[in-house]
């Protein structure tokens, strides 16, 4: 990942020196090389990218052509609240403004378009994919695109609703080094793509597995099945929603109580997101993303789940 054998520069040296000191010169050079691209620009998304461009990747490409609302400005405090400033631009302009102001030693820049006509070829240029605000369809499509890339790219899809988050993480056969005591262990992973991991058998799963993770599934299919986004949901859409869990539970073996009704009431109410957990979410996914550039650390595997209402943070393995 990134052009690991290009040195830092002298000024990136001393910009970035109390991460050096952190994570090491080699993770910091194999950062400044590297290239990011996003999609879907809310406030998850935005403290990710704020995240990145201070820990100093090489460039971030950002891709969101909607014109901002009142909804899309709860969470994301890059955008000016000036509708001189905002008229006309579209959300990946405005948030590109504001990002360069973060490090100017990031280039940031703007591709326009819709997100699921991106062919195989127009990925192969980035090191990490990262993806939020689309269908369950572009989410397959794009993680299978990045598979399809002669060399491994890192693929990330992130949602934020109401106070509840999910990462997905699919590294492919990842390869990194680890710390034990005093010598180094390489060790490996072999990720699932998302459309793999969500195919898993529910009754195959662990009891204690997320409550949200059922959630966030459900909701989904009901999103597919009515031609819904995120957006357009409310609790008005409950009745339908319960009928689909007992129809997806009796299918799949467990018990409707693993999808408790107030969570789903919760999930379907999200119009706006809260920014303590955008700031929580976006930051376990700086994280990930520095690990996996890196090469340096525990990557998460493969789904990262939370919920405010109890404050926890969970990783899911759901590999089959």
């Amino acid at each position: 990942m990134g052009k690991v054998g290009e040195e830092l520069t002298e000024q990136e040296t001393a910009i970035y020196d109390r991460q050096i000191r952190v994570w090491g010169v080699d993770a910091q050079r194999r950062l400044s090389k590297s290239h990011i691209f996003v999609s879907g620009l809310k406030g998850t998304v935005i403290e990710f990218c704020k995240n990145i461009v201070l820990a100093g990747v090489g460039s971030l490409t950002l891709n969101d052509d909607r014109l901002v609302t009142e909804e899309l400005l709860s969470a994301n405090f890059l955008v000016p609240p000036d509708e001189n400033v905002t008229r006309g631009k579209s959300l990946a302009e405005l948030c590109c403004e504001s990002l360069k102001d973060f490090n100017p030693m990031v280039s940031v820049s703007v591709e326009k378009g819709d997100l699921a006509n991106f062919d195989v070829e127009f990925f192969q240029k980035f090191d990490a994919v990262v993806i939020s605000c689309c269908s369950l369809l572009t989410k397959k499509s794009v993680n299978a695109k990045c598979r399809n890339l002669p060399r491994r790219v890192a693929f990330y899809t992130v949602e934020c609703r109401d106070s509840c988050g999910e990462i997905f993480v699919d590294l492919q056969n990842y390869s990194y080094s680890k710390k034990k005591k005093e010598e180094t262990i390489e060790c490996q992973l072999q990720y699932p793509s998302f459309e793999e991991a969500i195919a898993v058998p529910w009754r195959s799963l662990p009891k204690r597995t997320s409550k949200l993770y059922f959630a966030m599934r459900v909701l989904e299919r009901f999103e597919v099945l009515e031609k819904r986004n995120l957006q357009d949901n409310s609790t008005d859409d409950l009745p339908n929603v319960l009928k689909l869990r007992k129809e997806l539970c009796e299918a799949q073996y467990i018990n409707e109580s693993q999808i408790p009704v107030p969570l789903l009431q919760r999930l379907l109410a999200a119009r706006v997101e809260f920014p303590p957990v955008c700031a929580i979410i976006g930051g376990v996914l700086g994280q990930e993303v520095i690990k996996a550039i890196s090469g340096k650390g525990d990557p998460l595997k493969n789904f990262f789940l939370f919920d405010a209402t109890d404050g926890k943070g969970i990783i899911e393995d759901i590999s089959g």
